[in-house]
């Protein structure tokens, strides 16, 4: 483009911002001719509602956030597209010191494993409530985020029931830590850096993460006002072009420094390089002097990190059905099925010769190991994309996997 175009854009300070934040910092979307402005915000509800009302073009959004704008889970109704991810996997679970000691004694050990040790948070949930105490409480960011979902997802698959046995509180991201360490929660999931500060300040035991709940799956992604893509097509996609070299840049460990420098700076997360590093080489300090390598712990660009599935937002659509959100309707499907835009990604992205998938939905929990596919450009490699306790997610099955969830929940 022979113009220069304005773009102004929400984040919220948490290191899966990178991709955007690097575009913007690093000069990838002024090369593109764009002048991207960025504003950080306290919560998602702020950029859920900024975006609404015009202030955004475009923001880093939760993954489930657009579903619900679409659907009409918000309060000001705002059509919201998904042309791009912004990265794979990042978050965890942590929990304060006293649960960890409670669950310990009961089985569980820090090696993240979901399955034990959702078992042994079952046992102390349970022993807990035979002494007549309060139910635990989590937080997580927003009520449509992977962080709701993928947390009730496991409680829900260790036979805990999110909604009875413990109680799920809303706080901002950064204010997770500090929430802790006040006891005003007992645990939360987040995103980096927030789970990495709360085991640095000795307050938090990281339980959990994503990346072993389900490998390689979706988090947040660029939600852009659908009017305003539809009257800007030339821009979003020199905006699409700058994020695909800036992820490319984020996920080359050479410039792994170089990133934790600039996601450090006060106006973006304002914590030490230092924090920064466990998200970008998957080696988690737990607590208690415990520590693990986590395989794809966080992806900003490879295995198609970028790409918007529909069968990630579809996936999204099922477990706001699942913990009664919205209904399922041939309607509501529609709209879960319409909002990932996949096509305006590969058109952006197609003059780059760079791998685009040659499909826009894939069977999710398939891929037991990394696995070459099918793709346009060059090669593409895949997975492994299972959750940990073997389930499959077809798109093409949506109504049997809905229901196959409800009778699971009713027979707990």
């Amino acid at each position: 483009m022979s113009m220069r175009h304005q773009i102004t854009a929400g984040f919220m300070p948490l290191f899966d911002s990178a991709v955007l934040v690097a575009a913007s910092e690093l000069g990838f979307a002024a090369r593109e001719g764009i002048d991207l402005t960025l504003h950080r915000e306290t919560s998602w509800a702020n950029i859920r509602d900024r975006i609404a009302i015009g202030h955004f073009d475009l923001a880093h959004m939760l993954g489930p956030m657009p579903l619900a704008c679409n659907l009409g889970l918000t309060p000001l109704a705002s059509e919201t597209i998904v042309p791009f991810s912004l990265g794979l996997g990042g978050n965890c679970v942590t929990i304060s010191k006293a649960v960890w000691a409670g669950m310990a004694a009961l089985g569980a050990e820090a090696d993240l494993d979901p399955a034990r040790a959702g078992v042994a948070l079952g046992a102390f949930i349970r022993e807990r409530a035979t002494a007549g105490r309060e139910p635990l409480r989590f937080a997580v960011v927003h009520p449509h985020s992977g962080h709701n979902y993928e947390l009730r997802y496991w409680l829900a698959a260790c036979g805990i029931d999110p909604d009875r046995a413990i109680e799920i509180v809303i706080v901002p991201p950064p204010f997770m830590a500090d929430a802790l360490a006040a006891g005003r929660i007992d645990g939360y999931c987040v995103g980096e850096p927030w789970n990495s500060a709360a085991v640095a300040a000795g307050t938090g035991h990281i339980v959990t993460v994503k990346a072993l709940l389900w490998k390689n799956s979706p988090e947040k992604v660029i939600g852009v006002r659908k009017t305003w893509a539809e009257e800007n097509p030339e821009v979003l996609a020199a905006l699409l072009r700058a994020l695909h070299h800036s992820a490319r840049w984020c996920q080359d460990p050479v410039n792994h420094a170089e990133l934790a420098a600039v996601m450090a700076q006060p106006g973006f997360l304002g914590l030490p390089p230092a924090m920064q590093m466990p998200i970008l080489t998957g080696h988690l300090q737990l607590g208690g002097g415990a520590e693990r390598d986590i395989d794809d712990f966080f992806l900003p660009f490879d295995k198609a990190a970028n790409f918007p599935w529909k069968s990630h937002a579809l996936w999204f659509y099922t477990q706001m059905v699942r913990w009664g959100h919205v209904a399922h309707t041939p309607e509501n499907l529609a709209i879960a099925r319409d909002c990932y835009r996949p096509d305006l990604y590969r058109a952006a992205l197609k003059p780059l010769g760079v791998a685009l998938p040659g499909a826009n939905a894939k069977v999710e929990g398939a891929l037991k190991v990394a696995t070459a596919v099918g793709a346009t450009g060059a090669g593409l490699v895949l997975g492994p994309d299972g959750f940990f306790d073997g389930q499959i997610f077809d798109p093409d099955e949506i109504d049997a996997y809905i229901a196959r969830q409800k009778s699971a929940r009713a027979e707990a």
